[in-house]
């Protein structure tokens, strides 16, 4: 009963995590339209995290030099790489569009897995990679050669690429051998990983640091004192209302990055990180939804077809992943037959 309990609340904090980050988008493309640009406001995300959570990190200071390869990397692609090149594809592409492409992560982590690793992958991960790439093919209706932007596409593309790295760092375990177990996206967001930094890692620990990394990181290409601060105090049309600036900006620091980071850290350690990854295709749908709704981007019956083809080969990718298995190596020697021992000849005692 108590399992049933914990698996209940761990798929509501997974919905949630994944209905956090699926907001992002919406959210920042009204700053984007308004005239700020796509780096600004990724840096704003992640600068703004980053101190929400910099108590964390000095109560952790530590981790950087006992895991070092993970912070950078979880900082530089998971975070710097999928955010800055999602936003710099939303700003010429619909949101949408933007995060069905990304979320060919998935796939294109198990070609990482079968032909770099060298591992063998299920008939059914194969069939969520076709499902994937031909649903790819109706959402950027490719018959009508590309009826979207180039470079959007082939940003919303390299953040699938970025989550790739993303899914890889999930397996990444410490020198002590415990699983830090980042996993998202959607990507998606969700850690699993050890408790404290004596046992493994701690997944919060690891976002906050990584949070540090990616700011700083993007400091250096996105310019931050160029930012025109004053502006966000003006209103921001979202849909048929108007909204200060600051309070999108507000809503993807906390509700996006911070809310949607820590929910899916409390998921993954109440579920399976197979499913929690699972439930975060739930983002994409959010993402979709809420600019049909507040954006108006109405995506048009093959993109929304093709989407479902996505998701459905997003799904099948990643419950697959956990059963790839190595390539037979070469066979073991036969074990030599053990044996007899030699008969206690000791009279009883």
């Amino acid at each position: 009963m108590r399992s049933t309990q914990v698996r209940s609340n761990g798929v509501g904090l997974a919905l949630l995590s994944a209905a956090a980050f699926g907001g992002s988008g919406v959210a920042a493309k009204p700053l984007i339209e308004a005239g700020f640009e796509p780096l600004h406001v990724v840096w704003m995300r992640v600068a703004g995290a980053a101190l929400v959570l910099l108590p964390v990190a000095l109560r952790h200071r530590r981790l950087p030099f006992r895991q070092p390869g993970l912070v950078i990397g979880f900082g530089l692609l998971g975070i710097a790489g999928v955010q800055a090149l999602y936003y710099l594809a939303i700003s010429r592409i619909p949101v949408g569009i933007a995060i069905l492409v990304e979320y060919l992560g998935p796939a294109l982590l198990l070609g990482w897995v079968r032909f770099v690793q060298r591992r063998r992958v299920s008939r059914s991960a194969v069939a969520g990679v076709v499902l994937a790439v031909g649903g790819m093919c109706f959402v950027v209706r490719i018959w009508s050669g590309l009826a979207f932007a180039p470079v959007g596409l082939a940003c919303a593309f390299g953040a699938a690429c970025c989550q790739v790295a993303y899914f890889l760092l999930a397996g990444h375990r410490g020198r002590d051998g415990v699983a830090a177990d980042i996993g998202r996206e959607r990507a998606d967001g969700l850690l699993d990983g050890g408790g404290d930094e004596e046992g493994g890692p701690d997944p919060v620990a690891v976002i906050a640091h990584a949070l540090l990394v990616a700011t700083a990181a993007l400091t250096l290409v996105a310019r931050p004192w160029d930012i025109a601060w004053t502006s966000l105090a003006h209103q921001v049309p979202l849909g048929d209302a108007d909204v200060p600036g600051i309070l999108l900006v507000g809503w993807i620091v906390l509700v996006c990055t911070v809310v949607a980071y820590l929910t899916g850290v409390m998921a993954v350690r109440q579920l399976s990180p197979p499913v929690a990854a699972v439930v975060a295709c739930i983002e994409a749908v959010v993402g979709a939804v809420l600019a049909w709704f507040l954006l108006g981007e109405h995506l048009g019956l093959p993109p929304v077809l093709g989407g479902a083809l996505v998701l459905a080969g997003a799904f099948v990718a990643q419950t697959a992943l956990p059963g790839a298995v190595p390539e037979p190596g070469p066979a073991a020697p036969p074990a030599l037959p053990e044996q007899p021992a030699e008969p206690d000849l000791a009279p009883p005692r």
